[in-house]
């Protein structure tokens, strides 16, 4: 008699994805956009060393869901960052993937037509196509890894990488991160907790083995040799900001006793902000006075940012979507922005030189 069917039970279907090979040679890497990467890397791993003074923002929309708007925003932000370059390192935020407490749009590469209709072949093809088009408008990229087997489709592409705060405590992520190629910011937990992002950033300093897949799609055991970049992102949390003073003293102390580098990344953002956009500017303003005063720990911001301001339903008809406003949390708009990023360049440029002495 034939065994009963035991696995594969709630499976409907398995349909073919492409291998990241076959993805990358449709959209492959130009030589301008591998030099973006590249520099952009450089100059992130120079902040952390505290071998350049400057501080970084991660600073773009919540998620991408219209590639035009979003090129579009690129194009302002890469304007804004050649003239703060003296002072601040711009980082494009390139979030395809959202993680869901319960349902939800998860992203361009889930769901790259937002239907519903689920083509994740479609999604990582046009994700990757949009993040060769920031470098080569001269952008590094900043995104969230969030599915482990991604970055093997795009990781090329991407010069800051951030493990969120559902993720920092998973085995799997950390594992993940000791291989990924560029500095790697995680996130305290959703409760307030620093342990998760602690932890994590140290874990992922030392090397792993864990099962992946290669560049032409085969199952294979991956190595990874560690990653030296580790730093943690205070995004508040458990009903409370941490981008205060105490917090942030609090983190270099628990950072210090790990025996870690005291690298830290506020995002102006989430709990932060109180999900509340308008308290973003606050956020900053306080994090640039500390900077001003003499914090040398904080090293980068993060900010959620759009060309329009808030964000919006997705509607049954696509059409009605509003150009440039997020589909997810909501953002401070692109002349906000503007403001912010010149503001903390203007506070910040005159002590520059205080920063890289000590």
């Amino acid at each position: 008699m034939p065994h009963a069917q035991t696995d594969n039970l709630n499976i409907a279907a398995f349909d073919r994805m492409p291998s990241p090979d076959e993805i990358t040679r449709a959209v492959p890497l130009s030589d301008t956009a591998a030099k973006v990467v590249l520099e952009g890397r450089r100059t992130l791993e120079a902040i952390l060393d505290r071998k350049d003074p400057r501080v970084f923002i991660v600073v773009g929309p919540c998620s991408i869901h219209d590639p035009v708007a979003g090129l579009d925003y690129a194009r302002r932000l890469k304007a804004l960052a050649d003239e703060v370059s003296d002072t601040l390192v711009l980082v494009m935020r390139v979030y395809f993937e959202k993680p869901r407490t319960s349902t939800g749009w998860k992203g361009y590469i889930n769901d790259p037509h937002m239907d519903d209709s689920f083509r994740i072949d479609e999604g990582m093809e046009k994700a990757r196509r949009f993040l060769l088009d920031v470098n080569e408008i001269g952008l590094p990229a900043a995104t969230e890894a969030l599915d482990p087997i991604a970055p093997q489709y795009y990781g090329d592409l991407i010069s800051w990488t951030a493990i969120g705060a559902r993720t920092s405590e998973s085995q799997t992520h950390r594992e993940m991160a000791s291989g990924l190629s560029t500095p790697v910011g995680f996130k305290n937990g959703t409760d307030g907790s620093l342990d998760a992002a602690v932890n994590g950033v140290l874990s992922a300093s030392h090397p792993h083995s864990f099962l992946g897949i290669n560049g032409q799609g085969q199952s294979s055991v991956i190595r990874t040799r560690g990653n030296a970049y580790g730093h943690v992102v205070l995004r508040g949390g458990g009903g409370r900001p941490n981008y205060d003073s105490v917090s942030v003293s609090l983190a270099e102390k628990a950072l210090t006793k790990a025996k870690l580098p005291t690298n830290i990344v506020i995002d102006c953002s989430h709990s932060n902000s109180w999900k509340n956009p308008e308290y973003q500017p606050l956020v900053m303003r306080d994090v640039t006075h500390q900077i001003r005063e003499g914090n040398r720990s904080i090293v980068g911001l993060m900010i959620e940012s759009n060309i329009e301001a808030g964000n919006q339903p997705i509607p049954a008809d696509l059409s009605q979507l509003r150009y440039g406003c997020s589909v997810t949390d909501a953002c401070v708009d692109w002349a906000t922005t503007e403001t912010m990023i010149r503001e903390m360049r203007d506070t910040l440029r005159p002590n520059l030189s205080l920063r890289s002495a000590s």
